[in-house]
């Protein structure tokens, strides 16, 4: 999946990442997420989040290096809250760099 398609804040070193309309339009209404455990260190080339959807199957890889501060709890009970426009809930994880 292109960089295009997640969003990234950044405060204090930490990234929050989530699915942009156009990776969301991609990938259609989502129906199932793995997400990594908090702690785990990432690289970028890892995967940040594994996708169930309407259209595709993906493997999401990590924009940034660094470690798994938080997850979207919510999101692994009810994955289509990723579907939403508020990033305040929509967001996957959180990377400290």
């Amino acid at each position: 999946m292109d960089t295009k398609y997640y969003w990234t804040e950044e405060n204090n070193g930490e990234v929050t990442v989530g699915l942009t309309e156009a990776g969301k339009n991609e990938l259609g209404n989502i129906t199932f997420v793995s997400l990594p455990k908090v702690g785990a260190q990432l690289t970028t080339s890892d995967t940040l989040l594994n996708v169930e959807a309407d259209k595709a199957v993906s493997d999401i890889p990590s924009p940034v290096a660094g470690k798994v501060t938080a997850v979207n709890s919510n999101a692994v009970n009810d994955p289509s809250v990723l579907n939403g426009a508020d990033k305040a809930t929509s967001w996957i994880a959180k990377i400290q760099k």
